[in-house]
């Protein structure tokens, strides 16, 4: 339909052929073909109303599904930062036969594996498609796979530190020392990858590494706190020697998996896929390092060391969604609100004395996590009013 078709227009023409015809024609017909042009004409307009409704209902629901799935993914990524920490600090000081942390990463990453593979087949269309891309990108591809096996190696080793830590660190000073992450990873963004920081993202991570010191020399026990006799001998400087080697390994192996994932068109799934099965052995040669052949591989385990594992497993696949539906405030957000959570549940789960000290360095890492992922808006181009 051409822009000039309107209603009053469309009337006027017909209007002219009738009077023109006049003549010739008989002049029953022309007001049946008067309102035959007006009913189809308005019947085109009531059917581009009609899609443009649609279009519009399409769009708003799109956006409501989009807002939906971003928010549901923060509050599932916030329960799981504060429940694996307070879980992981749980499993290590139970009165159970105690099972090997090096076990429970190999199995994370066996999960891992099997969900990856399954995210993989269903972005593929199918199982024999998710298969026939598996076996070109992971099998034949082998050099391109094998891009994976530093990250690969280095998340072993510092999810085995990050258990280290769990059993000598509480959760909530555990959960807050981790933040260092953000100032490791910072710094091989700037190494590897030539980033700039922006002033307010350098005085960031000074106050979070203040706030990390402050939690670190303040007085986490209670004074008159007699330990258990089942709880094994714990150190504090192991611990945080342990938190911080895990922050630095973390740091690299993010900033070095980020430059893979874009240096290629690999979706994420199938780059997890590959890391997942080259973890297999490293975790495999970890455990036996610790353990040896002399124990089985699952001893110890029970119903909550295998709900830890899961929890753990997708953690990695949490944070991959939360990348893709929300932004770094909204993360800082539900990291900030899972150290609340744990210190709160510290408090009562494990008798944590919540000093002034740990409360400021707390408050600290908090605004610092804020401040970091401040992306400041851009001004709005102003419009000149036509008269």
């Amino acid at each position: 339909m051409k822009s000039a078709d309107t209603p009053h227009e469309a009337s006027v023409n017909t209007e002219l052929v009738v009077s023109e015809a006049a003549p010739t024609a008989e002049p029953t017909e022309a007001p049946e073909e008067l309102a035959t042009a007006t009913s189809q004409l308005n019947t085109a307009e009531d059917m581009d109303g009609d899609s443009k409704k649609s279009q519009s209902y399409a769009h708003n629901r799109r956006n409501n599904n989009y807002g939906y799935i971003k928010y549901v993914s923060l509050v599932v990524l916030t329960l799981q930062n504060a429940v694996l920490g307070l879980s992981m600090r749980y499993s290590r000081i139970r009165n159970v036969e105690m099972y090997s942390a090096a076990a429970a990463v190999l199995m994370a990453e066996v999960f891992k594996l099997i969900i990856c593979v399954c995210l993989v087949m269903q972005e593929s269309g199918g199982v024999k498609n998710g298969a026939r891309s598996m076996y070109n990108i992971v099998i034949l591809n082998v050099r391109d796979t094998l891009r994976v096996c530093v990250p690969s190696f280095l998340y072993i080793v510092q999810n085995n530190l990050l258990y280290v830590s769990a059993s000598n660190l509480d959760a909530a000073t555990y959960q807050v020392t981790y933040q260092l992450k953000i100032l490791t990873t910072a710094f091989f963004a700037v190494l590897v990858l030539k980033r700039h920081l922006k002033k307010w993202q350098w005085l960031a991570l000074a106050i979070l590494a203040a706030g990390v010191a402050l939690v670190q020399l303040s007085s986490t026990e209670k004074a008159n706190a007699v330990k258990p006799d089942h709880m094994p001998e714990q150190s504090k400087i192991l611990g945080f020697s342990a938190a911080l080697a895990a922050c630095f390994i973390s740091g690299f192996a993010g900033i070095y998996f980020e430059k893979v994932l874009k240096e290629s068109d690999i979706s994420v799934w199938m780059r997890n896929v590959q890391l997942s099965l080259l973890s297999l052995p490293f975790g495999g040669i970890t455990y036996l390092i610790n353990e040896g052949t002399k124990n089985n591989l699952l001893k110890g385990f029970d119903g909550f060391v295998w709900y830890l594992v899961l929890l753990q497993a997708a953690g990695g696949l949490i944070v991959a969604v939360v990348v893709k539906y929300a932004d770094n405030i909204l993360k800082g957000f539900a990291t900030s609100v899972a150290i609340i959570i744990s210190c709160i549940a510290s408090i009562y789960i494990f008798d944590f004395n919540l000093t002034v000290q740990f409360a400021v360095g707390t408050m600290f890492v908090i605004v610092s996590i804020f401040l970091y992922g401040y992306v400041p808006k851009k001004p709005e181009p102003r419009t000149s009013l036509s008269v």
